[in-house]
């Protein structure tokens, strides 16, 4: 109950209008205490239902993320709110962003193919310098074995760029302007590059040592002319070539 003292209001009753105010307002003012009272302890419990909730909101989100490292989410968070890319899609500018990556991929792939290209390069004139070398030696062994000057090495290796090629196997081969095998004079056999060379002995015979004793030919002085069966087509087409009035004689000579 509530206890009223007039004289707290600093009023001077005597005890019969005291009593009197006392009964007068004690009613009210308890009324509205009590009201203020239960409405304190009503706002009272609602907090402590909506703290309730919140602390089970806040155990389950604490439990969604247990394990995670809260700084680098943190620097994630940060990085995607500043990635262009991230901008744009929050923008809805989506073909923008496909644009972009094409245009990152087309410029991967770009790079990756000139460094293929570059390589492919590299291993293509490496491997033509060696073929070139191989197929050089290959010519000189084959002339000097025919006989022919030191010297002329050099000359012979030039004549034969135009008539021989490596095959698969590392092997010179003779073909001709459409890649065909050119045969040796048993029409059977591949023309090697030893048999070719010795047939330089009758079109460049200044490729050869002069035999001691021989005439302003060479060593031809004295040999027979060769006929037509005797020369490969190779022979026959160098020989238009370089010595005209040779190749009409040996010309004459067909069938015989």
């Amino acid at each position: 109950m509530f206890d009223f003292d007039p004289a707290e209001l600093g009023l001077q009753l005597d005890e019969t209008q005291a009593k009197a105010l006392k009964e007068a307002l004690g009613g009210k003012v308890q009324q509205y205490l009590d009201t203020e009272v239960a409405g304190l302890k009503s706002k009272n419990q609602e907090l402590l239902g909506a703290n309730k909730t919140l602390k089970t909101d806040l155990d389950q989100f604490k439990g969604q993320f247990e394990g995670l490292d809260i700084g680098a989410v943190k620097s994630l968070l940060q990085k995607a709110s500043q990635d262009e890319e991230t901008r744009l899609l929050a923008e809805g500018k989506l073909d923008e962003v496909i644009s972009k990556r094409t245009e990152r991929l087309r410029a991967d792939l770009d790079r990756q193919l000139q460094a293929e290209k570059e390589r492919a390069d590299k291993a293509e004139s490496f491997a033509k310098r060696f073929s070139d070398k191989v197929l050089a030696d290959s010519i000189r062994g084959a002339a000097l074995k025919a006989g022919a000057l030191p010297e002329a090495s050099e000359d012979i290796i030039l004549r034969a760029k135009g008539t021989f090629t490596l095959n698969e196997n590392g092997e010179a081969v003779a073909v001709d302007a459409d890649g065909q095998v050119i045969y040796g004079k048993d029409g059977k056999t591949p023309l090697s590059p030893l048999e070719w060379a010795e047939s330089l002995r009758e079109t460049a015979s200044h490729l050869w040592p002069r035999a001691q004793g021989a005439g302003p030919t060479g060593d031809n002085g004295g040999k027979a002319a060769k006929k037509w069966g005797d020369l490969n087509e190779v022979e026959r087409a160098r020989l238009a070539r370089e010595k005209p009035e040779e190749f009409k004689k040996l010309m004459a000579t067909r069938g015989q």
